[in-house]
C-alpha cells in the first residue's frame, strides 16, 4: 500500500511565498539598518576614545561631547553644563545643528539654557534639570546624565529632541552614560596633568631656591689664627630658613658668628633667611656693637617681617682672636653652649632680646666671655632640641649638653684627616640621628656650628716649621 500526499494548493503558494519574502526582506532592512547603527556608534565612541588620548587642549574634547551624546541616542541636539568649585555653573559646549525649518535654533537653545543656569541657585541635577525643561519648552524631551569626576558631580550632560515619536530606551540611556563617562576621564585627566605641571613648576622653583641658599651659606668654614670650626645646615625640605654665617670684621682682626632661624619652612622661610643675611652684612660693616646690631637689624626688617606674619631668631657674636674674647646678644633664639675646659662644664651663652620683627622699638642685652685653650662653643638652631623620638620625646638641652660634654671629653683627633670640630658636630647630629630612630628624617631645619680654641703656641710652631720648610 503506497501513501499519497495530498495536493499542494498552487493557487496559494505564491501569495505565501511573497509574504515570507516580505518579512525576510524587512528583517534583513532591519538588521542592516542595526548593523549601520552599531558600526556607526562603534565609531563615535571610537572617536571619542581617540579624541580622549589625541587632544592636549581639553576645550576642543568637550566640544566634541554634545556632538558625539546627540549622534549617538539620534536626538536634535546636546549641551554640556559643567560646575565649577565654587558652585557656579556654565554652558561648556552645545550642539544644535539647524537642518531644516522645523528644526531648533542654536541660539534659541543657547540662550534658554543660560538663562536657566541663571535661575538656578543650588548645584542640584534636579533643579537644573527642572529648569532647563522649562525654558525649553514642554513641546522638547530632554534627557540628562551626570558627569562625575571621583565620586563628585562636576556637570550635567543633556540631550533635547523636537520629535513627537522620540523614545527614550535603555540602550539610549547606556550610550549616553558612556559618554558622559568618557567626559569625566578627561576632565579627571586635565586636572592630574595641571597639577603635575603645577607641581613640576614647584619642584623647578624649589630646586633654584635651594640652589641660591647653597650659594648664601658658606662654602667653607674661615681660617681663623687660634681656632677651628665646623659647621653643617640640614634642611627638612629643600629649601629652608636656618641661616648662619661667617663675617669677616676690620680686614679679619675680628670676626662675627651667627646663627638664626626663620620661623616656618620651605620657601618663604628661605626668603627671608636670604633678607637677613643681606642686612645683617650691611648692619656689620657699621662697626656697631652686637646688641645695636640687633637692635638696627630688627627696625629695617620689622615692616616686611610684620607683613609677612613671620619672625627671625638670632644669636648674633663677635670673636676677637688676639684678646679671644666674644661679645654676644640674643634675639630670642636657643643660647649658643660653651665646655669649659678647665671645669670640664657645660654653660649657656644668653642674653635677654624679642624676636626680630616683633616689636619696632625692641632692645637688646650685651654680654662677653673670654675663650681659654681647649673650650668648645656651639651655635645651633632649635631642630636639634625639638627633635622627636618614636614616642614623641624631645631631645631637648638637656640631652644636648650631655652629648656636647660626652663629645668634647671624648672627641680627640688621631690624624689630620679630620679636625676635632668636626668630630664634636658629627657625633651631636649621630645622636639625634639615634634619639628619633634610624629609617626616620627630621621634620625641622637642623643648623649646627662648632667652635673650638686651639693652643696659640702650636699654631706658631706649625708657623715656624712652615717656614723653615719653605
Amino acid at each position: 500500500m503506497s501513501l499519497s500526499l495530498p495536493p499542494r494548493n498552487r493557487s496559494l503558494s505564491p501569495d505565501l511565498d511573497n509574504s515570507q519574502v516580505m518579512v525576510m526582506k524587512d528583517l534583513k532592512d532591519l538588521l542592516r539598518r542595526m548593523s549601520q547603527d552599531h558600526n556607526k556608534i562603534h565609531e563615535l565612541l571610537s572617536f571619542l576614545g581617540y579624541a580622549l588620548r589625541s587632544f592636549s587642549n581639553l576645550n576642543q574634547f568637550l566640544e566634541l561631547i554634545p556632538l558625539v551624546a546627540s549622534r549617538v541616542t539620534d536626538s536634535d541636539g546636546g549641551a554640556l553644563i559643567l560646575f565649577k568649585a565654587s558652585g557656579q555653573m556654565r554652558l561648556e559646549s552645545l550642539h544644535c545643528p539647524e537642518r531644516n525649518k522645523g528644526g531648533m535654533k542654536a541660539q534659541q537653545v543657547r540662550t534658554a539654557i543660560e538663562r536657566a543656569i541663571q535661575q538656578v541657585l543650588t548645584g542640584s541635577p534636579a533643579a537644573l534639570d527642572e529648569m532647563v525643561s522649562r525654558y525649553l519648552g514642554a513641546d522638547v524631551h530632554l534627557f540628562g546624565t551626570s558627569v562625575l569626576v571621583k565620586n563628585s558631580v562636576r556637570g550635567r550632560l543633556y540631550i533635547f529632541s523636537r520629535k513627537p515619536d522620540y523614545e527614550w530606551t535603555d540602550n539610549k540611556r547606556t550610550l549616553m552614560r558612556l559618554v558622559a563617562d568618557q567626559t569625566s576621564v578627561g576632565l579627571d585627566n586635565h586636572e592630574l596633568t595641571t597639577e603635575l605641571i603645577k607641581k613640576e613648576r614647584q619642584d623647578r622653583e624649589m630646586e633654584i631656591g635651594a640652589e641660591i641658599q647653597r650659594q648664601l651659606l658658606p662654602r667653607s668654614c674661615p681660617k681663623i689664627q687660634g681656632i677651628e670650626i665646623s659647621a653643617r645646615c640640614c634642611t627638612a625640605s629643600r629649601v629652608g630658613g636656618d641661616y648662619y654665617d661667617f663675617i669677616p670684621m676690620q680686614k679679619g682682626d675680628r670676626w662675627s658668628f651667627v646663627v638664626g632661624d626663620v620661623m616656618g619652612k620651605g620657601v618663604p622661610a628661605g626668603l627671608i633667611m636670604t633678607m637677613t643675611r643681606g642686612m645683617l652684612r650691611a648692619e656689620v660693616l657699621n662697626s656697631h656693637s652686637p646688641s645695636k646690631i640687633l637692635e638696627h637689624l630688627n627696625e629695617v626688617m620689622y615692616e616686611d617681617l610684620e607683613k609677612s606674619h613671620r619672625f627671625v631668631t638670632m644669636f648674633y657674636s663677635e670673636y676677637d682672636p688676639k684678646t679671644q674674647i666674644l661679645s654676644f646678644s640674643n634675639a630670642a633664639h636657643t643660647p649658643a653652649l660653651h665646655w669649659r675646659a678647665k671645669t670640664k662644664s657645660v654653660h649657656a651663652l644668653d642674653t635677654m632680646g624679642a624676636l626680630i620683627g616683633l616689636d619696632a622699638g625692641s632692645k637688646y642685652e650685651e654680654r662677653s666671655t673670654r675663650l681659654e685653650v681647649g673650650d668648645v662653643v656651639i651655635y645651633y638652631t632649635d631642630g636639634f632640641t625639638e627633635a622627636a623620638s618614636p614616642e614623641g620625646d624631645r631631645f631637648d638641652e638637656e640631652n644636648l649638653r650631655k652629648a656636647l660634654d660626652w663629645a668634647c671629653q671624648s672627641c680627640f683627633p688621631l690624624s689630620n684627616d679630620v679636625t676635632r670640630p668636626q668630630m664634636i658636630l658629627d657625633y651631636i647630629f649621630q645622636e639625634v640621628q639615634n634619639f628619633i630612630g634610624e629609617g626616620h628624617t627630621h621634620t625641622d631645619d637642623m643648623t649646627l656650628v662648632v667652635l673650638c680654641i686651639k693652643d696659640k703656641s702650636l699654631d706658631k710652631s706649625l708657623e715656624q716649621v712652615s717656614r723653615k720648610l719653605i
